[in-house]
């Protein structure tokens, strides 16, 4: 990797760091309605799901299914790291698997 690879990466890094911290920052000086703090606990869900559904939706049988299992796995283990080993395990195996 050379210096201008380097360069981009601290960049993104810190503009990363900057825009957290500035968002903490601002809701800090406000005073937060119980219905502002709920909606705002939703956010990281809904940012999850905008990158993740699209990408289940258009990326094949396998992927759709692997997405079904990891529902089923969350939902009944509650556990992220099964929900995750469950899904890219899925995937693997589908993948293998001839389909039309």
């Amino acid at each position: 990797m050379n210096a201008i690879g380097v360069l981009a990466i601290a960049g993104m890094a810190v503009g990363t760091y900057l825009t957290r911290i500035g968002g903490y920052w601002l809701v800090s000086r406000f005073e937060l309605t119980s219905r502002a703090r709920a909606w705002l606990e939703y956010v990281p869900a809904a940012v999850l799901a905008s990158l993740v559904v699209p990408e289940l939706t258009t990326g094949g049988p396998e992927k759709l299914v692997a997405g079904m299992g990891v529902l089923f796995v969350s939902y009944r283990w509650g556990n992220i790291l099964y929900s995750m080993l469950a899904g890219i395990g899925l995937v693997l195996v589908f993948r293998q698997l001839p389909f039309g």
